[in-house]
């Protein structure tokens, strides 16, 4: 009943006509249903696409001048500098020869050439397939999934050909350098096709990496650091970011290593761990613990899903004796769950059992 109250709020404002919503006695109905709804008002209130404020980063001074970039941006001068220092990377997926659908390949095509940044068809299977057999033959094959949402077709390419190349030859083969990009998480209108957050699918794949950055800085560091890396890579991008998050980027090349988790913020009273967007969210969860309940929070950034930072998350628990996981995907099978049990069973059993360690997810 709510649900539909909102629709017919929506339709209200909407410039556009809505098909079946003309006006006269049906609006009454409409105002029986936000009467009936939940916690409803005379005057609604608007909703937000963001849930969050950004917050970038210190400008970082050790690699170098930097400039003004948004995550996009970012993305761009990362995979820029693979095609100029590695003549056998190739950049393809759908509509990547005119920039993307967010612009992340924008110019690339004019600046090295239709053999090297190409369009595919629409197939995610295909461009997998495409990408794993590039890079057995030697190329740098970087493949773009247009949504994170629609890597399901490709399931079976990643998690049964390039997670398993390098062990089901004895090390004679491997398609170490493939990496796999993929905008990922909600974005406030995506709905229910173009707002999935798919990570803990691969989490439980031994052979790829998974890495989710925070910002622009994070970005172009990350994603080099997974085109360098000799195993298979997912490197999924938070979509709401790629304009709203702008921060001072390097200009030139950098690595940030992977598997390694960022303590952000130091606390003493409970462990906020979290990745991709949340970061934000949690950054203002603290302060307002901070400010509101005197609770001391330390954030740690997991960066890489897997394999993830398992001693800095655990050497936070025992300190803090609580933790708070907070992330998009789904409760249920979330990589939350992971996180928690492996806490538990690395080095938390006993405190958990004495109920000096709580956990939470959300």
């Amino acid at each position: 009943m709510a649900a539909a109250a909102r629709f017919f709020v929506r339709g209200a404002r909407s410039k556009l006509p809505i098909s079946g919503v003309v006006p006269g006695p049906r609006s009454s109905f409409a105002a029986a249903l936000l009467k009936l709804s939940p916690g409803s008002s005379s005057r609604t209130q608007r909703r937000h696409a963001a849930h969050f404020t950004f917050q970038a980063d210190p400008e970082p001074t050790q690699y170098g001048p930097t400039t003004k970039m948004n995550m996009f941006q970012s993305v761009t001068s990362a995979l820029d500098h693979t095609l100029a220092s590695d003549p056998t990377a190739v950049i393809f997926g759908e509509d990547v020869a005119f920039g993307g659908v967010f612009r992340c390949t924008v110019g690339l095509r004019d600046k090295y050439g239709k053999d090297r940044v190409f369009n595919t068809p629409l197939c995610e299977q295909g461009i997998v397939g495409f990408g794993i057999g590039a890079a057995v033959a030697g190329a740098t094959a970087i493949a773009e999934i247009q949504f994170a949402d629609y890597i399901y077709p490709a399931f079976d390419q990643i998690v049964n050909e390039a997670a398993k190349y390098r062990y089901r030859s004895g090390n004679l083969f491997d398609c170490g350098s493939l990496t796999i990009r993929a905008p990922w998480g909600c974005v406030g209108h995506g709905s229910l096709y173009h707002s999935q957050s798919p990570e803990a699918f691969f989490a439980h794949c031994p052979g790829i990496k998974v890495v989710i950055p925070r910002s622009p800085v994070q970005a172009k560091g990350l994603l080099l650091s997974c085109i360098a890396d000799q195993n298979p890579c997912i490197f999924f991008e938070p979509k709401i970011l790629y304009r709203a998050a702008v921060e001072q980027v390097p200009v030139e090349s950098y690595t940030i290593p992977l598997s390694q988790a960022e303590v952000l913020q130091e606390g003493s009273d409970v462990t906020l761990v979290a990745w991709g967007t949340q970061i934000h969210v949690l950054r203002e969860v603290a302060n307002m613990a901070q400010e509101k309940l005197g609770v001391s929070c330390e954030l740690i950034d997991l960066q890489t899903i897997l394999p993830w930072d398992v001693e800095t998350v655990c050497k936070s628990v025992v300190k803090t004796g609580r933790l708070v996981i907070s992330h998009e995907a789904p409760i249920t099978g979330g990589f939350a769950a992971e996180i928690s049990s492996t806490v538990q069973v690395s080095v938390c059993h006993r405190c958990v059992r004495t109920q000096r360690v709580s956990m939470r997810v959300y």
